[in-house]
Order: C-alpha cells, then sequence, then structure tokens
C-alpha cells in the first residue's frame, strides 16, 4: 500500500508538467519499485534519475512522462528504443501502445539485459522484446517504426535510426555532449527531418558505432 500512495503523489506532482492523462495513467500503473535495484528501493517514486550500475541510471519520471508525450504515443504502434535500462521507459510505453503494439528495446550491456527482461516478466508486460545490439545502429531487422525512443544522448543523430523511422514518424533523441538538448524529430513526405529543439537535459552518453566512443567515468 505505501508504495501504491507514494506512486500516486508522484503522478499528482507530475500534472505540473503539462503531460496528458493516458500518460498519468500508464506510469500509474506501472510498478518502478520493480524497476529499482534492491538498495534504491526506498527512492522507486521520487521524481530523480537513480542509478542501475554500470554507469547507467533509470529516467526521472518526470523525464520519462515529457518523451512519451512528445512522441504521440497511441495503441498499436510499433516502437523502436535505444537504451533498455532497467526497462522501466519501455513499460510506460507498452501500457499506452497496448498489447496491439509492439516495443523493440536495444541495450548494449548484456547484465542490464538481463535485469531488464526480469523486470519486464515479473511486472507481466510481454509485448517488449529486448535486444543485445548496438543501439546506434538501430534495429533494421523490424523497421520502419512508427516511433523511435532514445534514451542516451548521442553526438548527433545517427543515420540508422532516422533511416529506420516510418514516414510520418516520430524519434525523440537527447543530443549532446556536456551541454546536451532533447529534440523531436518527425520524418516527412518527402523523406526530410523536421527537428524540434525541447530544451535542456542530462542523459548518459551513447555508446556505438555512430555514438561516442568510450563510457564515461561513473
Amino acid at each position: 500500500m505505501e508504495y501504491a500512495r507514494q506512486r500516486a503523489q508522484l503522478v499528482s506532482s507530475l500534472k505540473n508538467y503539462g503531460i496528458s492523462e493516458k500518460i498519468l495513467d500508464a506510469i500509474r500503473k506501472v510498478p518502478r519499485h520493480l524497476f529499482v535495484p534492491e538498495v534504491h528501493r526506498g527512492s522507486s517514486y521520487v521524481d530523480t534519475p537513480l542509478s542501475i550500475g554500470y554507469a547507467q541510471t533509470i529516467s526521472a519520471p518526470h523525464m520519462v512522462a515529457i518523451m512519451c508525450n512528445l512522441l504521440e504515443l497511441e495503441k498499436g504502434l510499433k516502437v523502436l528504443e535505444i537504451g533498455t535500462g532497467s526497462g522501466y521507459n519501455a513499460a510506460v510505453m507498452a501500457e499506452i501502445i497496448g498489447t496491439e503494439g509492439k516495443i523493440y528495446s536495444v541495450e548494449r550491456l548484456e547484465p542490464l539485459i538481463r535485469f531488464a527482461r526480469a523486470n519486464l516478466e515479473e511486472a507481466g508486460y510481454n509485448n517488449i522484446e529486448v535486444i543485445f545490439a548496438d543501439g546506434t545502429q538501430g534495429y533494421p531487422e523490424k523497421a520502419p517504426y512508427d516511433r523511435i525512443c532514445v534514451t542516451a544522448s548521442a553526438p548527433c543523430i545517427p543515420q540508422a535510426l532516422v533511416d529506420q523511422l516510418k514516414t510520418g514518424g516520430l524519434m525523440v533523441i537527447p543530443e549532446g555532449d556536456i551541454y546536451q538538448h532533447l529534440y523531436l524529430l518527425k520524418k516527412d513526405d518527402d523523406g526530410s527531418i523536421i527537428k524540434k529543439d525541447c530544451g535542456g537535459v542530462l542523459f548518459v552518453p551513447l555508446i556505438g558505432e555512430d555514438g561516442f566512443a568510450f563510457q564515461s567515468n561513473p
């Protein structure tokens, strides 16, 4: 019951960000404490990033909500996520797109793949596939995607991800090193990209062939 009360308080606080009721309802349903390492369970519903090891974090709930809001998620969409982490962001998106939709989530760290898969299974999500791969290359096997959500900051937007975005699709991605901004991209009918700056953010670096070459110190 304590977790339920804390989650309700968190959702109430997120209303200040102008988040849609659909997304607030998804966050209300996802048991974030199942996606947080035991040592941080007491802070599961504090609106802050938390360490999940390997110099990675579970994003603050308000950032998850903002990214979902920008993506205009709907029932039945096919979504590519880059950076599975603990699986929490994917779980929130899965609540929104429903069982008719599908999420392909790419993670480069094998221990986090095991962690995320276990978390998602315990929480009961079966429309999320977690894949071991270089996220900067996307997951071409199931492209194109209606939406792409990138949860680590890239030095520049990987062309592979742009190529795998469906015409009319949306991508949200942080870009930058020390100074990062969150961008919303839309692929127009002629294949051109419309890019909107959504403000300053702070994410872990996107590592890979078309990302940063090395992991920053934790």
